[in-house]
């Protein structure tokens, strides 16, 4: 990958140590007098943990934390402003390709030839002539390790017929999965101002790729392979690390800033990390390593009865106007992480008179996910019904109200034995859910 230019700028820091320290004794100050209120003690931990420093003149900037198996927002920021993917797309052109394969329309031994336009397109690439070719499993490890573009051009044209009609397919398979604000007009995440997606939505499309295709999700944990007697090596520095990261796919364009989407695993608990607009690879990949980290913390000491999340950025306001236009320089670089708090959560609620309503006495209840969004937990609710058809059938869908700020998507209507079947059903997809007695 080619070192950019110019249009990453270096993060700005917080000089004014005074400023600083007063800030953070009265972010502890209202953590703990809210604590109280609520009726339990703040964690002491909480005076040892640096919040988000955030500038505002990071306007590409955008992050999501998810838990994986529930489908719950541990944290958001921006996470529904329109971003610019860059080479995350190449893991919808993947999902693509795993469809095919799983459909028994292709194989790993089939060819992908590379037409001029391929074989033309911009580094990072394998450097493929026109009218060569490589095997499937070949393209696959260059999209997801190598990130190459001319692979993806060639893929597109394989499946599509051209790549303007497999972006088409990209873009209805994201609305399916419920990426409603991604447009996708390319095969590579090379720039284009039309091509926007979300990190949300960028969360939501690696959750459906592990969910979906586990057989293949282990190529987004492999660091390098071979092409032609060379070792190509890949992106991902997160994967060397001892983090428990085992994919997914990094990114970046000058107008994008330094992307990364990635998943890990610490006591059996699977969580998603998206990031995008960082300002160099390290700024990026620091921030998303305290991320995951922080979202295991709270996932440990949610078991330990503690009712805490990671906290919004209290300081730094949503930047207003158009993102940056695209350009076609790609890089690398290094710079300082970014770091984040725990705050306090409030209690569970009890169940809403929604629910009640909708689940009278003698019925069942299973819930699939948990979300910040109603939309999201209305999506949720679409996918479970089409990839369960038959353990939901005549089931009623409920969305609950937000309470304690979750929407919780729930099929209503079921008796025990048919909701506790349903539930086996879905974890025996790897799908998590809860079974709900009557109230």
């Amino acid at each position: 990958m080619a070192r950019a230019s110019g249009g990453v700028s270096e993060p700005q820091t917080v000089t004014d140590d005074a400023m600083l320290k007063h800030a953070r004794r009265q972010i502890l100050a209202g953590l703990i007098a809210a604590a109280t209120l609520l009726g339990f003690a703040a964690p002491a931990a909480q005076a040892q943990i640096p919040y988000l420093q955030l500038p505002a003149q990071q306007p590409k900037y955008a992050s999501i934390v998810v838990d994986a198996e529930s489908g719950e927002v541990l944290y958001g920021k921006r996470a529904d402003s329109a971003r610019y993917p860059a080479s995350i797309t190449k893991v919808m052109t993947l999902y693509l390709m795993f469809e095919q394969l799983a459909a028994g329309q292709m194989t790993l031994e089939d060819r992908v030839v590379f037409s001029p336009r391929a074989a033309a397109a911009p580094p990072t690439k394998l450097f493929v002539k026109a009218g060569d070719s490589i095997s499937v499993e070949e393209a696959m490890h260059a999209l997801a390790i190598r990130s190459a573009n001319d692979v993806a051009v060639a893929v597109a044209e394989k499946l599509g017929g051209s790549e303007a009609r497999f972006a088409a397919l990209m873009t209805l398979r994201a609305r399916e999965l419920g990426m409603d604000s991604t447009t996708f007009v390319n095969a590579s995440g090379l720039p284009d101002s039309r091509q926007l997606s979300t990190a949300r939505d960028l969360a939501v499309l690696s959750r459906a790729i592990m969910r979906d295709f586990p057989q293949y999700y282990t190529l987004f944990s492999t660091s390098q392979f071979t092409f032609r007697g060379s070792v190509i090596r890949g992106h991902n520095s997160l994967l060397r690390r001892e983090l428990g990261v085992d994919g997914l796919k990094t990114g970046y364009t000058n107008a994008s800033g330094y992307n990364i989407a990635i998943s890990g695993v610490k006591n059996n608990r699977r969580l998603i990390v998206v990031v995008l607009g960082g300002a160099s690879t390290a700024a990026r990949d620091n921030h998303a390593q305290d991320l995951l980290l922080t979202g295991f913390d709270v996932a440990d000491r949610r078991s330990r009865g503690e009712r805490i999340t990671v906290a919004q950025n209290l300081f730094e306001p949503e930047p207003t106007g158009p993102i940056m236009r695209p350009s076609r320089e790609q890089g690398d670089g290094e710079q300082d992480g970014l770091k984040i708090v725990l705050a306090t959560a409030p209690p569970p609620p009890a169940p809403t008179r929604a629910a009640a309503q909708a689940a009278p006495a003698g019925q069942w209840q299973v819930q699939v996910g948990a979300f910040k969004s109603k939309a999201l937990a209305q999506e949720q609710l679409k996918l479970s019904r089409r990839r369960f058809a038959e353990a939901f059938s005549g089931a009623g869908t409920l969305v609950t109200d937000a309470t304690a700020g979750f929407y919780r998507a729930r099929f209503s209507g079921l008796t025990e034995a048919r909701a506790r079947a349903a539930c086996e059903t879905l974890k025996a997809k790897n799908q998590a859910c809860m079974v709900i007695g009557p109230a």
